[in-house]
């Protein structure tokens, strides 16, 4: 009881601190939520490529969530509340090197369920936007880079705190984690999307970045390929067949989007899934949407088409989505963008699925 009166407390004192500095907040019709602590990036700074969150539960505050940056190899425990997040320790996932030098997972997608928190690799080819890497010169570290980044995460989480098993309190010890690089495989099976395996995004590459775990299945949303110009990829696998030794079993959906888009985070629902989607091509410009999806049929309900978001000029992308509660409108859901200080959260209310 006294931990749960003090994260209270905690969440008070940010909201507080929020009304005594107007200046957080961005000239933009949802205000930008405060982060405590630090959400950590590369070198220690303050994170600008968050890329996923998800939490123990879809209800209720303050809730224990985990969130990804995908230039690093850990992730990090924090604490929602409602207006304001609490950053916690770091959590080491891989430890892969080339060279000497480390290579980052690329982890794109958090999911949880049943007990446990999912991480996802982008399971594609290393983003390379100035073309430094030269497929002939350079295959090694490519294939390397790809490797790293083409693992399945699970941290097994303590079932009432919503920590890893091993890390309560001040304790920091390395956590019940399993590992698998099974899925890439199974995509690599897949008819539609072997042609587009270790293919450079901007090539119309394999390239997850959003995952969400159901029942016993995993979802993994592909941002590429794009198929037949309007088709954004999800590929749903047991999970079993990925930490187990069941039979693949895998199913792919092709989900009808606005053209040139593709998948840039799912969430579970307790009735199906919130999509979040933006164009595939990493060019600027274009609409960041919110889709919810039955789990089955191709063809999503639009909830909402998100603004222009920008920082400084700057266009900030929409990465990472989580539900919130629903309100007598519809629902409201937490977006994090890459391109902003520890992701810029800010609520927004969708209509409802």
């Amino acid at each position: 009881m006294r931990s749960f009166v003090h994260a209270r407390a905690i969440g008070r004192l940010v909201l507080a601190c929020v009304a005594l500095a107007p200046g957080l907040a961005i000239a933009q019709s949802e205000p930008v939520w405060p982060v405590k602590n630090k959400m950590v990036g590369k070198g220690d700074s303050k994170s600008e490529n968050v890329s996923g969150i998800a939490c123990v539960s879809n209800s209720g505050f303050p809730r224990r969530c985990m969130v990804i940056d995908d230039e690093l190899q850990s992730a990090q425990l924090v604490t929602v509340y409602d207006g304001a997040i609490v950053a916690g320790p770091s959590i080491p996932l891989t430890d892969d090197q080339y060279d000497g030098k480390a290579l980052e997972l690329d982890g794109e997608g958090v999911a949880y369920e049943n007990g446990f928190f999912y991480v996802i690799g982008s399971h594609g080819h290393p983003r390379d936007k100035a073309k430094k890497l030269d497929p002939v010169t350079d295959a090694d570290k490519i294939r390397a880079r790809i490797a790293a980044s083409s693992q399945l995460i699970r941290i097994r989480v303590h079932p009432v705190e919503g920590y890893p098993v091993t890390v309560t309190g001040a304790r920091s010890e390395v956590p019940e984690i399993a590992r698998t690089a099974k899925l890439k495989e199974i995509i690599r099976a897949e008819p539609v999307l072997a042609p587009f395996v270790d293919k450079r995004l901007e090539a119309n590459g394999a390239t997850i970045e959003g995952i969400a775990v159901r029942g016993d299945r995993v979802f993994a949303g592909f941002r590429g390929p794009v198929v037949n110009g309007n088709r954004a990829a999800i590929l749903s696998v047991p999970v079993a067949a990925l930490f187990g030794t069941e039979p693949a079993a895998s199913t792919l959906h092709l989900l009808s989007l606005k053209p040139g888009h593709g998948i840039r985070d799912l969430a579970a629902l307790p009735h199906g899934l919130l999509v979040l989607t933006g164009p595939m091509a990493d060019t600027g410009g274009g609409t960041y949407s919110v889709y919810w999806w039955d789990g089955a049929t191709d063809t999503p309900k639009l909830l909402k088409d998100l603004p222009p978001y920008k920082r400084d000029g700057d266009e900030l992308k929409p990465e990472a989505i989580l539900p919130l509660n629903q309100t007598s409108a519809g629902l409201r859901v937490l977006i994090l963008f890459d391109g902003a200080k520890e992701g810029g959260p800010r609520a927004i209310e969708v209509a409802k699925p």
